[in-house]
């Protein structure tokens, strides 16, 4: 059953208000948030799988095509500036390669062998974790990778918006936040991505958690990229350190982290 392409709840939308419009949308998007619930179990499962591999140097890749493929680019992208790891801990790979990020291209969703092809240019191995992505479960070329990936002995996983699709049935870990139908019909960008984006969110932090990287419940590991980031993070010593803001910004900048200057202040006191 493709959920993701039934009819949507409400029809003749070009009649509407703008007012109805958005209040019909925001009024389908409160049924996601539930829908991801549901499947926290499966989220965990996956997680708890994922980790003891991060921590032997294995990797996060996700795969996915059109706006699936983005939000796995997204997330992947956001790791090592909110939690200093390093690029290519978390990898997102897109049908039709990074022009397909801004720009779509015709028919690379549909090819079976080329997301494997994708993952070998990384030297995909078996501390891996390969997690497709793809709202109707049907993608050709998110389900030709993870068939492959699993054939390699490489853990996999799932997020896919349509109940039991054929990509679920190649994936170990199956995640299935079961949306409905869309407020335009089809159009898996709305509830579908929505959905999809939560549990990346939870899958990147908890993993992120999981490996040390958050202090208390901050960043204390984020690259110091922007003004903004340094003056938070000179913030976060002000707080833990009880010092004041001047103080707190060298020793931010003459140690690069929240945690070496944290780290540091430690060892000089023992």
């Amino acid at each position: 059953m493709n959920v993701t392409e039934s009819e949507s709840n409400h029809n003749d939308l070009e009649k509407m208000s703008v007012k109805d419009l958005l209040a019909n949308i925001n009024q389908e998007d409160q049924s996601v948030a539930d829908s991801v619930e549901r499947v926290i179990p499966q989220i965990e499962g996956l997680v708890l799988e994922i980790v003891p591999r991060m921590q032997k140097g294995g990797r996060i890749f996700y795969i996915g095509a059109g706006t699936s493929g983005r939000l796995g680019v997204v997330d992947a992208s956001e790791c090592p500036p909110t939690y200093g790891v390093e690029h290519g801990m978390v990898v997102g790979l897109i049908a039709g390669g990074d022009s397909a990020i801004r720009k779509a291209v015709e028919f690379a969703e549909d090819d079976t062998e080329q997301a494997w092809k994708d993952l070998q240019e990384h030297m995909i191995n078996h501390k891996d974790i390969v997690i497709g992505i793809a709202a109707s479960g049907r993608t050709p070329y998110v389900i030709g990778g993870i068939k492959k990936a699993k054939e390699h002995g490489i853990l996999t996983g799932c997020i896919s918006c349509n109940p039991d699709s054929p990509l679920a049935w190649e994936a170990e870990f199956p995640i299935e936040p079961i949306v409905g139908p869309e407020f335009v019909t089809g159009s898996t960008r709305m509830k579908a991505g929505t959905a999809q984006k939560l549990v990346l969110n939870m899958i990147s932090t908890s993993v992120m958690i999981q490996l040390g990287r958050v202090k208390g419940n901050r960043m204390v590991d984020m690259q110091l990229s922007n003004n903004k980031l340094v003056d938070r993070g000179a913030k976060m010593i002000m707080e833990m350190l009880q010092v004041n803001y001047k103080v707190a910004e060298q020793l931010l900048k003459e140690h690069g982290s929240v945690r070496k200057v944290i780290d540091f202040i430690k060892s000089d006191q023992q």
